[in-house]
């Protein structure tokens, strides 16, 4: 337990979040600025303030040299501030001076997300916001696949362009933030296809919006939204289904947790049927595309009554899975051999498959041997209960169900 009697010491280093248009937002950074010892910041907004005639300042390139040289301020026992953008709480400096071990006071600005949400006058509160900033893209784009609305701070190279390019086929309003709050502020609201061929000025902010007005579409309780409220398992009543062709719960459960769904992933269910595979992915999170060669397979239905958007593709597998975006698991719920045989193609780094006919379950474990996977399978036989006359019950067995799953190495 740690008992404060009195107010905490003011941290030595300041971190300073500024707008775009290069003004700190707070008072006191005069006063911290007069009696920095070492300042630093990016050129920008180095320009913007005034530095002390004489004080040591660092501009911000590699953010290993700029530490050090905070560390050895800090340790000298004098005063560091640190200027950056916005809130240099989200997605910003404050995170890796943290965990360098510095204890640091910050005084943010507007985020350049909150600017951007403002700019389209809506609210965000329900929104996801994630990064394409020096990491892998596809998770950045996989929320926005998931979700009906997800800010993405960009760079080079993974910004607007990239992003509406890999949401063809998902609907999406997009809107470009570029040079938030300058005089050369551009809020370009357009569409993924539209988006997809032009060149936008680094960095910018990009808004994914589910159609219609995707304030409707976020969750009510004002949480983030990496997933409405649901779950996994669900009874089979959850979902319209014909003549009882829906993954039984207790095989659901186990398909489900083998996939490993989550934000940031994206998982193809073929043969999707129902859709309570794929539907349930994404309750947990994942983009999902469901294929199926019935127009009239009620997955659009039932994902609409469970509030999630999974995007539909009818045709016969394999043919229908030419042009998908390449997955990060896939759910095998229907189809022969050769459907396996293009979803590992793919190469997806999880393959799930659920066979009721006992024959089909040797050549499917040869062939993702032969594809280089790692293969475990699980037979599953659930009894349920249900009842007798008087009062009674009795266990009735459902239809055993193998279970198989791949992983690449």
């Amino acid at each position: 337990m740690t008992t404060r009697t009195g107010p905490d010491p003011v941290p030595a280093v300041t971190v300073v979040g500024m707008d775009a248009a290069g003004a700190p937002p707070h008072p006191v950074v005069a006063a911290l600025l007069t009696d920095a010892a070492l300042v630093v910041g990016a050129a920008r907004h180095l320009a913007a303030v005034a530095v002390p005639s004489g004080c040591p300042t660092v501009v911000l390139g590699p953010l290993a040299p700029a530490v050090d040289r905070i560390r050895a301020a800090v340790d000298a026992g004098t005063g560091v501030v640190v200027l950056a953008s916005g809130d240099p709480g989200l997605f910003g400096v404050v995170r890796r001076l943290r965990a360098a071990g510095l204890a640091v006071r910050v005084l943010p600005a507007v985020s350049s997300v909150a600017a951007a949400f403002a700019r389209a006058g809506l609210p965000w509160d329900g929104a996801a916001v994630v990064t394409a900033h020096g990491r892998d893209l596809r998770p950045a784009l996989n929320a926005c696949r998931a979700l009906p609305a997800v800010a993405v701070l960009t760079a080079p190279g993974a910004g607007a362009a990239e992003i509406a390019a890999g949401l063809a086929g998902w609907p999406r309003r997009l809107l470009v933030a570029e040079h938030l709050g300058t005089d050369r502020e551009r809020v370009v609201d357009t569409t993924a296809a539209q988006a997809a061929g032009r060149a936008w000025a680094d960095p910018h902010v990009l808004l994914s919006l589910a159609e219609p007005d995707p304030a409707g579409g976020m969750r009510a309780d004002n949480q983030p939204a990496a997933a409405p409220a649901g779950g996994w398992a669900l009874p089979e009543s959850a979902y319209a289904h014909r003549d009882s062709m829906i993954t039984k719960a207790e095989v659901r459960a186990l398909v489900v947790a083998r996939l490993r769904p989550r934000l940031g992933r994206l998982v193809w269910d073929v043969g999707a049927g129902s859709g309570s595979v794929g539907i349930e992915c994404a309750l947990l999170g994942a983009a999902v595309v469901a294929v199926d060669r019935d127009p009239a397979a009620p997955v659009a239905a039932n994902a609409a009554r469970h509030g999630v958007r999974v995007r539909v593709v009818t045709g016969t597998a394999p043919d229908a899975l030419a042009g998908l975006p390449d997955p990060d698991a896939v759910f095998v719920g229907g189809g022969g051999v050769e459907v396996l045989d293009a979803v590992v193609r793919r190469r997806p780094p999880r393959v799930v498959a659920a066979l009721a006919a006992l024959d089909r379950v040797g050549p499917a474990v040869a062939r993702l041997r032969a594809a280089g996977y790692t293969v475990d399978g699980s037979q599953l036989s659930a009894a349920r209960l249900a009842d007798l006359p008087g009062g009674s019950v009795r266990l009735a067995a459902t239809n055993p169900v193998v279970v198989l799953t791949g992983e690449c190495p």
